[in-house]
């Protein structure tokens, strides 16, 4: 019988081994850990609510209250904009009328380039060369009727010439900062290097909206009666939905069916509007149903928020070498944001601001920023803090008396 053998076993060698095995996987694991660790200890984080299925190449929904996009999908991408263009010619004319270069009952004629619009196949207001329509008239035939003969007339009485008109709108885009915009025409029929997008689309109809609202009320119009013809507005929501009050259809086929929709309800923050763009659907009853759809999600699942008032003091803080002992900082307007249903009593907001604060100031100067972000920690909005009324220099002995205070501080 052989005898047994036990096989032996340096076991501080054994330690030694184990002990460079657990050093490795500590320096390889050891970020990894460390980031899970780190993220366990985060707040919980705000579901941010995620938009409904919008059957169209592009959208976007923004909350013109607080001025925040909701939802988009592809809103930069360069895209024919049908007779959405109309809203520039539509804006460069309200702009005519304010500055008086244009009345509302001044008649103009009927060139015979506005009349040929007929040849094109595009939509009308059924003008001709024998007439001498009102700017009213031809206004209501602009955004009503869609009319690219009234588009023309109204254009080369704002312009005095087509081209010159055009020149306005592409002046007036790059002005405003819309990169994806370029016209060619003024009543969106395709044609090459005429393009625009979701955003810069929303840009115009925000501006009309809010610098031209006597005007806007047109696009409430549901139907007009010119030359014995009557049409109805092509915005399928008048009248379904007693919030949306406008604003303008567009169809080509390189373009689809395409809408701007806005909307407005009071809440206990205030008037609150929010403007949808759709483009790219199939029909007239999708571009209708994607829009409804987009909006009454806006209202749905966010919440408007009503945070400072024009005027209202954010803080007081200390100021040096001023005759005021204490200069009253706030928002340079009233601000309203827009949180997530629910989450308004849980806004967070950061005061930054210059210290220390040394005056002269003047009222409405910049001294820091007011971080608003979500219970999360997402950014919501960053607005300027600034001084709410001046603050004069002290006399010779006190901004003395100040200096030295700072330097032994």
């Amino acid at each position: 019988m052989m005898p047994m053998r036990f096989l032996s076993f340096d076991f501080s060698s054994f330690d030694a081994c184990v002990l460079r095995m657990l050093a490795l996987a500590r320096a390889s694991l050891g970020p990894w850990l460390g980031a899970f660790a780190a993220l366990l200890s985060l707040p919980a984080m705000a579901q941010m609510p995620q938009p409904p299925e919008i059957a169209a190449r592009q959208y976007l929904l923004i909350d013109l209250a607080s001025n925040q996009v909701l939802a988009e999908r592809e809103a930069d991408v360069q895209t024919d904009p049908a007779s959405l263009t109309k809203l520039m010619t539509a804006y460069l004319v309200f702009n005519a009328l304010r500055d008086n270069k244009l009345t509302l009952e001044q008649k103009l004629p009927v060139s015979k380039r506005a009349w040929e619009e007929r040849i094109g196949g595009g939509s009308l207001m059924f003008i001709d060369t024998t007439m001498q329509p009102t700017v009213n008239e031809l206004l209501r035939g602009l955004v009503v009727q869609s009319g690219n003969d009234a588009a023309v007339a109204l254009a080369e009485a704002v312009g005095g010439s087509l081209d010159n008109f055009v020149t306005m709108m592409n002046r007036q885009a790059t002005v405003w900062g819309l990169k994806n915009t370029q016209f060619k025409n003024v009543t969106g029929l395709t044609e090459p290097g005429h393009y625009s997008s979701a955003r810069d689309v929303a840009a115009v109809a925000a501006r009309i909206i809010n610098e031209h609202p006597a005007q806007y009320a047109l696009y409430s119009i549901r139907q007009y009666s010119f030359n014995n013809i009557k049409q109805d507005n092509r915005n399928m929501l008048l009248g379904r939905d007693p919030n949306i009050d406008g604003m303008k259809t567009g169809y080509t086929e390189a373009a689809g069916y395409c809408l701007v929709a806005s909307a407005a309800r009071d809440t206990p923050a205030g008037s609150r509007r929010l403007l949808s763009v759709v483009l790219g659907t199939n029909s007239r009853q999708a571009r209708a149903a994607e829009s409804q759809k987009l909006l009454n999600w806006g209202w749905a699942a966010w919440d408007a928020v009503r945070l400072f008032e024009a005027g209202k003091t954010v803080s007081s803080v200390p100021i040096w070498k001023g005759d005021k002992a204490e200069a009253r900082l706030g928002a340079p307007g009233t601000l309203t944001v827009t949180v997530p249903k629910g989450e308004g009593d849980k806004i967070k907001t950061v005061i930054e601001r210059t210290d220390p604060l040394l005056a002269p100031l003047t009222a409405g100067q910049q001294v820091g920023s007011i971080k608003i972000s979500s219970a999360g920690g997402t950014p919501i909005a960053t607005v300027p803090l600034v001084a709410l009324e001046p603050v004069g220099l002290a006399g010779i002995f006190g901004r003395a008396w100040d200096a030295i205070r700072l330097w032994v501080k």
